[in-house]
């Protein structure tokens, strides 16, 4: 499983790279997040975009409490900002994501960085 997640990450970090060479830094996250999953879609990587999650808090469950900008291959949350700086709150925001997810990987990428890879942070639990 590892290695498949790996493997994952590669493949959407490498698709990001191309978006944000093409685009360059400076559009609003709207833009990215379109570019980015048509770059998904070129490379055939299994994604959902804007998906929806559920928060339970006892026995309440809130069906919209947030969006996930993409959930990769059902494992990898992928966020996207267009900050400029990545802030503590952004990290935290991904690992909420990743608990209510159960997933145990997550990539924040800032597409203002002027290179990406600067912008970018790999979150596990």
């Amino acid at each position: 499983m590892n290695s498949e997640i790996n493997q994952v990450t590669e493949q959407v970090i490498g698709a990001a790279i191309e978006v944000h060479r093409e685009l360059g830094p400076g559009l609003l996250e709207s833009a990215y997040q379109r570019a980015l999953a048509h770059e998904l879609r070129l490379r055939k990587i299994d994604f959902e975009e804007q998906k929806s999650c559920t928060v339970r808090y006892k026995d309440l469950l809130i069906d919209d409490a947030y969006r996930l900008d993409f959930l990769i291959d059902g494992m990898v949350v992928v966020e996207l900002k267009t900050v400029d700086t990545l802030l503590d709150v952004h990290d935290a925001q991904v690992l909420t994501y990743l608990k209510f997810t159960g997933c145990h990987v997550g990539l924040l990428m800032n597409f203002r960085s002027t290179v990406l890879t600067r912008g970018l942070r790999r979150l596990a639990l």
